[in-house]
């Protein structure tokens, strides 16, 4: 295993803060573990005013906001307890929720890691350029292009620090990184999976940096990048900040903290060539998927809670949604379909945006959102513009978040090999693998089962149309072979 060029994680220090890194996480954990106490799950929390519809009601325009983006792997619509998971309770993520909005029809950009990740960090349908189309990135041969603005080249182009922590998955050193594309720091892995202790990916690589060289820590992966994002929000610093925050939690393989035992076997197989020892096909249970859902929970409540002590709080914006749509113990009720798949399951997403300083609490917002928009809206709020030669796919929120404009009627455009889906108002089409076209009006049907295709051609043949006339601008996939 490659050796760290920089002493151990306990030797170190931040450049902001005399504690260790270790030394610090210690100290958090501990206040973290006391924060948990009279969470959303004590009677109080539940005696507490119920969700409102979403209006734009408060605060004063000031300085541009921080802007902490935290991702989930995988993690299913329903698998928080405030989406209606009827055994995972995570009273963090519920907090957040009730101190800001919660989306329920926020999208991701795709139905898997890579894609989504583009459409973030570009504004842009993945299939805009070569990387996107890959689904996942699964070798070097791809990945984002230097060149080619993203979120955090245009915000650090408008004075924001920006960094990384966790999994990045555009691409893999030697030319393509976060350092290479906007973010001024970088911690993390760079492909789709890993596993937790060891830090191998599915190649049996050794997949933990900072920066563009390794660094070894053989800790649990969640409790490291905690510690990692709790020190970065709890810098002094100058001007304001972008820190995306991408675990891999719940990602396969199902490991929870502790279970090292289970970590050794699957090293074994890795170093003895299984390259699939990782996909855990013999591995996890709805318990372990539970213990990594809260353990994820618990470690956005640590993040949050250094963030709190930092003072910046106020005027920090939090956002939290998960990649794309549930894997194979994810709650996704009422929603058909999961990761990979373009059915509601695989892309309808949980999402919760807090921003004290602008943004009242206990807010729910039925407004169908999805990744591209976020990105677009972060850079109007942080005062960047876009760059004209690579136009936003995505429709800023801004006026919708902070001034109660209403958000213009547009269609939500997926494609993935096989499938492809679009979405306007309530109604959506979607082509299945076999070829059949579909269309469904979500507002009655979430579940996605009473088909109106039949019954209604025309509105599906202005889908239909509509879908073409996107796809007619998109790259093609290459060919097999």
């Amino acid at each position: 295993m490659p050796s760290s060029p920089a002493p151990s994680p306990a030797a170190r220090t931040s450049p902001a803060s005399p504690l260790s890194r270790r030394a610090f996480g210690a100290a958090l954990g501990a206040t973290a573990a006391a924060a948990t106490v009279g969470t959303a799950t004590t009677p109080a929390a539940a005696a507490e005013p119920a969700e409102r519809p979403f209006r734009a009601s408060r605060g004063r325009e000031g300085r541009r906001p921080n802007i902490l983006f935290i991702l989930g792997d995988d993690l299913g619509w329903a698998d928080l307890s405030s989406y209606g998971s009827p055994h995972i309770r995570t009273p963090h993520l519920d907090r957040l929720a009730r101190q800001g909005v919660r989306f329920t029809d926020a999208y991701a950009g795709s139905a898997t890691c890579s894609p989504t990740r583009f459409s973030l960090y570009t504004g842009r349908y993945p299939g805009r350029t070569p990387g996107g189309l890959a689904e996942p990135i699964a070798d070097r041969s791809v990945g984002l292009e230097p060149s080619h603005p993203t979120l955090a080249s245009l915000l650090r182009d408008a004075g924001y620090a920006t960094a990384l922590i966790g999994k990045w998955h555009c691409g893999y050193l030697p030319d393509h990184s976060p350092t290479r594309s906007g973010w001024d720091e970088f911690f993390g892995n760079f492909g789709g999976a890993l596993e937790y202790y060891s830090k191998l990916g599915l190649g049996g690589e050794y997949d933990l940096y900072e920066g563009d060289a390794t660094y070894q820590d053989l800790r649990y992966y969640t409790r490291v990048l905690t510690e990692r994002a709790s020190e970065y929000v709890s810098r002094g610093q100058r001007k304001p900040w972008l820190l995306n925050l991408n675990f891999t939690t719940p990602h396969w393989p199902w490991i929870a903290d502790g279970d090292e035992e289970e970590s050794a076997e699957i090293v074994r197989r890795i170093k003895a060539g299984d390259r699939s020892a990782l996909w855990h096909q013999d591995g996890g249970s709805l318990d372990k998927y539970r213990e990594m859902v809260e353990d994820l929970d618990r470690s956005v409540g640590q993040v949050l809670r250094a963030l709190e002590r930092s003072g910046q709080e106020e005027n920090t914006l939090v956002f939290f949604a998960s990649d794309n749509g549930g894997e194979r113990f994810s709650y996704n009720w009422p929603l058909d379909g999961n990761k990979g798949s373009l059915k509601e399951g695989g892309i309808r997403v949980p999402s919760v945006l807090r921003w004290p300083a602008r943004i009242g609490p206990r807010q729910v917002s039925d407004v169908p959102v999805y990744s591209p928009d976020w990105t677009a809206t972060l850079l109007e709020l942080g005062g960047a513009r876009p760059d004209p030669a690579y136009p936003l796919d995505g429709t800023s929120l801004a006026g919708y978040l902070l001034r109660g404009e209403r958000v213009r009627e547009r269609d939500l455009f997926w494609r993935v090999r096989g499938e492809r889906a679009l979405r306007r108002g309530a109604w959506k089409y979607h082509r299945s693998q076999d070829g059949t076209d579909h269309l469904y009006d979500l507002s009655r049907d979430q579940r996605e089962q009473a088909d109106r295709a039949t019954a209604e051609p025309a509105r599906l043949g202005s889908l239909r149309t509509a879908w073409e006339r996107t796809d007619a601008g998109l790259l093609p996939y290459p060919t097999a072979g």
